[in-house]
């Protein structure tokens, strides 16, 4: 499936509840418990592992408690939905089975649904929060999880921290004959392309970072900046901001060497082609980056998302 692209999400956080501690008990015992451990979420066959309050009780109870965090109400019927993070589910004697019936989002997410992939986007980006800030950021002190799962609060000093994300842009890079222009990370498979990427700096706008990120990795100076859409992205936890560019001098696109290794133009029919023979293996279909990809080529008739299927990688 494709990158989220919806403006109403098909769960209501409810953050009005989050100050009522008896609210959130009464719903955690009818709740739908998504289990993370370790930024693994309980998943199997392509959807989401739920729990019920009673098993998370008994496991609780005779391994650890973790935490649970309220992640909302579906708009549909209202049922709430917690997450739970914790060390262990399976036998914790052995090591073998500790993420038997877990799965990273980078394995799992592209198979989920739509009201799936909400809940999973949400669940592991607070997880993977909660998990790197047990100290206070002021003096050090233990923090714990505090208004649902929505903050940590220092034990000496009662400060609050808050979920940190991380503001990254996105750049679908194209020229005035509308071929797009991808790049290669060292750190990928080999034949895997993509688009642009960085990293939003301090004082700095999302138009100023996409010129910026897009010179320093690509060596083309853009105008024309278009915003397409956001995607939340828990690894660990930023927010994509996806913008399209132009770019007037394409024979000056160059990698940096660092960051980008290799740089290459591509029409529709050199894309399809490239696809078709495994020279090109695309970003994932969870991806925004597939998400642009794609609606770049389809956006010409003729030209179908089924022509893109079948190459497509992740980083190892």
């Amino acid at each position: 499936m494709s990158a989220r692209n919806q403006s109403l999400s098909p769960i209501d956080r409810a953050s009005h509840l989050r100050t009522d501690a008896a609210a959130l008990n009464l719903l955690w015992n009818s709740a739908q418990i998504v289990p993370i451990i370790a930024g693994h979420i309980g998943a199997n066959d392509g959807e989401l592992r739920f729990l019920t309050h009673e098993s998370v009780e008994f496991l609780s109870a005779s391994f650890e408690s973790g935490e649970r965090y309220f992640l909302g109400l579906a708009r549909d019927g209202g049922q709430p939905y917690f997450a739970w993070r914790t060390s262990w589910i399976n036998e914790p004697t052995d090591e073998a089975v500790k993420f038997e019936g877990f799965k990273t989002l980078r394995e799992v997410g592209g198979d989920l649904s739509e009201f799936d992939l909400t809940l999973a986007m949400h669940a592991v980006g607070l997880s993977n929060w909660h998990d790197s800030h047990p100290q206070c950021s002021r003096c050090g002190e233990n923090t714990v999880s505090d208004l649902g799962g929505s903050v940590r609060v220092c034990v000496s000093d009662s400060s609050q921290h808050h979920p940190r994300t991380d503001p990254a842009v996105i750049v679908l890079v194209k020229d005035s004959d509308d071929r797009i222009l991808l790049g290669h990370q060292p750190i990928w498979p080999e034949k895997r392309f993509s688009t642009f990427a960085g990293f939003v700096e301090p004082g700095e706008s999302f138009e100023e970072c996409v010129s910026r990120e897009v010179f320093e990795e690509a060596g083309v100076y853009c105008n024309d900046i278009k915003y397409l859409t956001s995607q939340a992205w828990p690894f660990p936890a930023s927010i994509m901001i996806a913008f399209e560019a132009v770019t007037d001098h394409p024979e000056t696109a160059k990698p940096d060497g660092f960051e980008i290794t290799e740089v290459e133009w591509f029409s529709r029919e050199e894309m399809k082609v490239a696809v078709a023979s495994g020279q090109l293996l695309l970003p994932p279909s969870i991806s925004v980056a597939r998400k642009m990809i794609t609606g770049w080529y389809t956006s010409k008739s003729g030209y179908t998302a089924s022509d893109l299927f079948g190459g497509e990688s992740w980083r190892p």
